[in-house]
């Protein structure tokens, strides 16, 4: 059975980008793909996919509102939330939304498929190596 995801990013060569890392791996299909949260939230609300990838930056509403939203209507959608920066305080924003997972964009060649296959099993998160505090990540 093929692992379903929801894939949401604003910019359309990113998203396709990370796309193709995603159904690079086999069994996985984007079920879902947009290019705003509000419709994210809405294709997890109405898909039920295996896993979320979200850029964190987006208009309107942004990745960490959209997790808030897809934890509150559905907890077991683990979300990966991906960025072209990240800190401390990014990190600890995405966990107080309820992310699973932060990867930079940069090295999402390397870590996305990784990152989806851990997050996919119960209680488990990922979260770069550098920037993880072992009090809170």
């Amino acid at each position: 059975m093929a692992v379903r995801i929801v894939l949401a990013d604003d910019h359309a060569l990113v998203r396709r980008e990370l796309r193709r890392l995603l159904e690079a791996e086999k069994d996985w299909l984007v079920c879902g793909e947009t290019d705003n949260a509000e419709d994210a939230v809405h294709r997890c609300d109405t898909l039920r996919p295996d896993a979320a990838v979200l850029d964190i930056s987006m208009p309107m509403m942004g990745g960490l509102e959209a997790t808030k939203r897809i934890r509150e209507m559905a907890p077991a959608i683990p979300v990966v939330l991906v960025s072209v920066h990240l800190n401390e305080t990014l990190l600890t924003a995405a966990v107080d939304a309820g992310a699973r997972g932060c990867i930079l964009k940069s090295e999402a060649p390397a870590h996305l498929a990784r990152a989806i296959r851990i997050v996919l099993r119960p209680d488990t998160t990922y979260f770069p190596p550098e920037l993880r505090n072992r009090n809170r990540f």
